[in-house]
């Protein structure tokens, strides 16, 4: 039932009411603004970012052997991320299709060569990149009561919540094996609807890199009591689902990471089926066979799908990118690392190039800035990077699709 405001009465789950406070009419980004009207990703704080992911697509386009790639932008916002790329690799004469999966409709002005949908598109070639689109997919949250026993967390439109019935089925699967709830008062987001939009992203690809991109955490060091927030103006505040802020909450991605995995095992690699797509569920942000196989490409680049960003570069298929890895990963990375591979770096001019050449010092000066914000620790450099390779059909059991 909804009262005068259109607004929803009585109580929900989080999911159900994270839904339409989001992506029902008038929800939050459904608004002209979009996101970046409210808050700050990696993509508005520097073009720098976009010139990373250009770089990440042009190497993808080599290691396919083809001039012809697609980049498919999950969760795409207003677009800002593609039009970022598309500039970035005008020089290099790469053709690229442009995807832009959002629930929001299509931007006013934006480049016609960019294709707008609400679904992902299937059987493309090339980079699919989804930056804070996961921590958006609403999930329902749990809370164990007095006896320990995980329970759904309801929720008014006001942001009153009680505690609903027990947690069943396979949310109760999931959070036995991600996120145990064993204290009383514990709380968790169930990020099973996570996992499904995961994996559906993966197998869209028919060959290329599935990269996702978020605020996270790992089984071993999850929040006692949940992440779930809302935003508002460049400012946190109560998560009130009621469209008048963001509402988001830290991605499992470990969780995640075996759901994509799982889709490629599968499929064994092979193209995605269907020809529908799959639906973007949110906006805004094992071992398969393309897994293990293939080396890093190069000091700064690439890496054996299935892996951790680590030292040696970005990471094989399947494995996590940041604080706290995998237990194969070696040493903690972060996004930081990640932007560094790609030539991201916060290196500060030589002081002589002032006196040779002002004007370029200083705006080196401010892009060692825009490095240092996107990889700063205690911000965006901390967030996580989850890459999966999809080997092409012809691709046999040879090197990986990014094998130098």
């Amino acid at each position: 039932m909804t009262d005068e405001t259109c607004q929803w009465q009585g109580w929900r789950g989080w999911r159900e009411a994270t839904e339409g406070a989001l992506y029902g009419p008038g929800g939050f980004y459904l608004r002209p603004e979009g996101p970046a009207g409210h808050f700050r990703t990696s993509v508005h704080a520097s073009r720098l970012f976009a010139g990373a992911v250009a770089a990440l697509l042009t190497r993808t386009a080599r290691a396919l052997g083809t001039d012809e790639i697609a980049l498919v932008d999950v969760g795409a916002g207003r677009g800002e991320l593609l039009t970022g790329v598309l500039a970035a690799v005008a020089p290099t004469g790469l053709s690229v299709r442009a995807y832009g999966v959002e629930r929001a409709a299509r931007p006013e002005g934006l480049d016609p060569r960019i294709v707008w949908t609400d679904r992902v598109p299937q059987g493309v070639r090339g980079l699919l990149f989804a930056n804070e689109w996961l921590d958006n997919v609403p999930v329902d949250l749990a809370q164990a009561d007095e006896s320990g026993a995980a329970r759904y967390v309801e929720v008014r439109a006001d942001g009153t919540e009680r505690l609903g019935g027990a947690v069943e089925g396979p949310d109760a699967l999931w959070l036995e094996r991600w996120w145990p709830l064993r204290e009383p008062g514990g709380r968790a987001e169930i990020g099973r609807t996570r996992d499904e939009a995961w994996a559906g992203a993966v197998g869209a690809l028919e060959a290329g890199l599935a990269v996702a991109v978020d605020y996270a955490h790992l089984r071993e060091a999850r929040p006692p009591f949940g992440t779930l927030t809302g935003f508002r103006a460049g400012r946190e505040v109560e998560p009130v689902p009621d469209g008048s802020c963001d509402l988001t909450a830290h991605v499992a991605m470990d969780a995640v990471a075996a759901a994509g995995e799982r889709a490629l095992a599968a499929r064994g690699g092979g193209p995605g089926g269907g020809e529908a797509g799959v639906g973007v569920a949110g906006g805004g942000a094992g071992q398969g066979a393309g897994s293990g196989s293939g080396e890093v490409v190069g000091a700064g680049g690439l890496a054996r799908s299935g892996e951790v960003v680590g030292a040696g570069g970005l990471a094989r298929s399947g494995e996590v990118v940041g604080a706290g890895g995998l237990a194969r990963s070696g040493e903690p990375v972060t996004q930081r690392e990640a932007l560094h591979r790609l030539g991201v770096r916060a290196d500060r001019p030589p002081l002589a190039l002032a006196s040779t050449d002002p004007a370029g010092y200083v705006r080196a000066l401010a892009s060692a800035g825009e490095a240092a914000e996107l990889t700063a620790r205690g911000g965006l450099g901390d967030f996580l990077w989850l890459i999966h390779e999809v080997r092409p059909p012809e691709a046999g059991s040879g090197a990986g699709i990014l094998s130098p």
